[in-house]
């Protein structure tokens, strides 16, 4: 905090008053506007928040302009090259990567939490087979309340904790389950010898008619999607998560509103985005028509999976996914598939195309993830179920943080009122 302030006047009653201006530990500084209500009797206007600071966090840090992406001040760029998943989530729940000792008991925890209730196998069977896995995924997260109620209790750090490590260990399992039902094959059971990345692929992908042997290379670039998916500041998804928080509820249902909130298309919804735009293009000889659809400003088709709303400089995660998009092709031999080659010659000429290197709409991390889940076999249904699991432990360290914040209210934010202004009652028989 710094005793630097902004002064502002309230120009019909004249009253000034002084605003302190606090200081991160990067990054720029904040007005603390709590008592400009009070003492000016005005609230802001900010639709979207984005000029808005809603929390203190010490998770994670993102610099737009020019391209920084920190987990606890460690670069994603060194995470994902260096880590596991689990380091990562054991860090930014944490705060500090794990010692030997530490990271073999949080894996060992997680491990031994993978299993989901029985009962909860029954849930997907009153889903139609055709249900949208995110639905499925809404569903039973928020039913998890239901059957782990022994660990609910938002005032008790050790319920905290065993709810915290619930959600991380089940999800690959909850998306698991929503592919297999929606496929209609048999469940797979978490198996306690494989790593966290394995037991996900396994899950999605073996069936009890032949053993599986997890592929190194797919399973290395699962846990680069899930490390870079891991957390993200507060976007809409996190900031759903902690104003769902903030009332006090349980964690799971918490949760369940992140997961609804990440399936919009403009936030999870967007490498899922990215293969719809590409069965539009169709093939690679119609590029050059939908390049010159995306200049046009009075069209309005837009290139999804091109530039970022919040960095206005090149994606930090997006040159890691593009080295693993294209590890995860070349081990599956599957570069000459038509919507591929097309994804990877969208990519060339965008790379190169002086319009969008000036207004450095450089291909994002979903344009990449998309292109890698296509390769894998992945339905575009299941894309953002993906996206939810490796979010997952983010939600879960910014809802822990948010409850330790001496600071932290329940959410209510005002509004700017345009409706009528009061008015008489008119009864019915005088209404015209």
């Amino acid at each position: 905090m710094t005793k630097e302030s902004v002064t502002l006047i309230n120009n019909s009653t004249g009253k000034q008053v002084e605003f302190p201006l606090l200081a991160g530990t990067v990054g720029p500084k904040v007005m603390d506007i709590r008592k400009l209500y009070s003492d000016l009797d005005v609230f802001t206007y900010d639709p979207g928040y984005t000029s808005t600071g809603s929390c203190k966090s010490a998770i994670t840090y993102i610099d737009g302009d020019e391209g920084v992406l920190l987990h606890r001040g460690y670069a994603i760029a060194d995470l994902a090259e260096n880590c596991e998943f689990l380091d990562v989530a054991y860090l930014i729940l944490k705060g500090e990567l794990p010692n030997v000792e530490q990271k073999a008991k949080f894996e060992n925890d997680i491990t031994h939490h993978s299993m989901l209730n029985e009962q909860i196998s029954f849930f997907y069977r009153g889903f139609r087979r055709d249900s949208h896995p995110m639905a499925v995924m809404c569903g039973v997260v928020g039913a998890m309340a239901a059957f782990y109620h022994d660990s609910t209790d938002i005032n008790d750090p050790h319920q905290r904790m065993i709810a915290s490590y619930r959600l991380i260990a089940k999800m690959p399992t909850v998306v698991g389950w929503a592919y297999k039902y929606s496929q209609g094959q048999p469940f797979m059971y978490p198996q306690n010898k494989l790593s966290y990345s394995e037991n996900f692929l396994r899950m999605m992908f073996a069936t009890p008619c032949e053993e599986y042997v997890p592929n190194p290379i797919l399973t290395r670039a699962m846990d680069r999607i899930l490390i870079l998916h891991a957390d993200h500041e507060q976007n809409a998804s996190t900031s759903t998560v902690r104003l769902a928080g903030s009332s006090g509820a349980n964690p799971f249902a918490c949760i369940a509103a992140g997961i609804a909130s990440l399936w919009g298309p403009a936030h999870g919804g967007a490498n899922e985005a990215v293969l719809t735009m590409l069965h539009e293009i169709g093939s690679v000889d119609r590029i050059p028509e939908f390049i010159k659809k995306a200049k046009d400003k009075d069209d309005p088709f837009r290139l999804m999976g091109f530039g970022h709303r919040v960095y206005k400089n090149y994606d930090p995660r997006a040159k890691i996914m593009a080295q693993t998009c294209h590890e995860v092709l070349d081990e599956l031999g599957v570069k000459d598939e038509p919507l591929l080659k097309l994804a990877m010659e969208l990519e060339r000429i965008a790379l190169e195309d002086e319009y969008f290197v000036q207004r450095k709409l450089f291909p994002n991390v979903d344009f990449y993830s998309g292109i890698i889940f296509r390769a894998m076999g992945i339905p575009t249904t299941v894309f953002t179920c993906l996206f939810a699991l490796a979010r997952t432990v983010g939600w879960i360290a910014q809802w822990n943080e948010m409850l330790t914040d001496a600071d932290q209210k329940i959410g209510r934010p005002r509004q700017l009122y345009v409706g009528a202004g009061p008015r008489p009652y008119v009864p019915l028989d005088k209404r015209g």
